[in-house]
């Protein structure tokens, strides 16, 4: 016989179902959402699973990689595919949607998303907190800007990159408000 977990995973809990090749339900239960508690919870089971799957979402990499790591044959299922299925559902609870996933792994009536590797997160966390930083370093110098026209003092248009901190420092420093009121924006 084999058997199906299916898991509803929110940012807190995890809602576990595991199904046999009949269909019958075996094991449900509610837990946090960690690695270890779900991995223990699964192999409490006491017989080998032959395949966990859950809906894709934010935390489909680290589970995906996680459960992978603990020796489980993991898959990560298509979102629009798997609310499809559970659309037709009366009651809509994390228990309801465990088993709902369960069956849907269990029938194969799903497509796969492909994971990407964790260097590849790791790259794109990089640009975005990089692009994000430039964004806001942007986004204070055009408030510096504002606030140096009020006093009548104009920037040149274009600032090469590095120098915005020392063109403007010696501007503010004759005027003790305008000084309070930007060092922390430069800092």
């Amino acid at each position: 016989m084999e058997y199906f977990a299916g898991l509803d995973v929110s940012l807190r809990s995890c809602a576990i179902c595991i199904v046999d090749t009949k269909g019958t339900v075996m094991f449900e239960r509610e837990l946090t959402c960690e690695i270890e508690d779900i991995a223990d919870c699964l192999n409490s089971f006491g017989c080998p699973i032959e395949r966990v799957g859950f809906e894709a979402g934010t935390l489909g990499q680290h589970l995906f990689y996680g459960l992978s790591g603990e020796g489980f044959d993991v898959v990560c299922m298509e979102a629009r595919q798997v609310n499809a299925a559970l659309s037709a559902m009366r009651n809509k609870t994390d228990k309801n949607d465990a088993r709902g996933i369960a069956h849907v792994l269990r029938t194969g009536w799903f497509s796969p998303v492909h994971m990407k590797s964790r260097e590849a997160h790791g790259v794109r966390a990089l640009l975005s907190t990089r692009k994000a930083l430039l964004n806001k370093t942007i986004d204070l110098a055009n408030e510096v800007r504002g606030l140096l026209k009020i006093f009548g003092l104009r920037l040149p248009k274009t600032v090469q990159h590095g120098s915005f901190d020392g063109l403007v420092r010696p501007m503010i420093e004759m005027d003790e408000i305008l000084a309070h009121a930007i060092i922390p924006l430069l800092d």
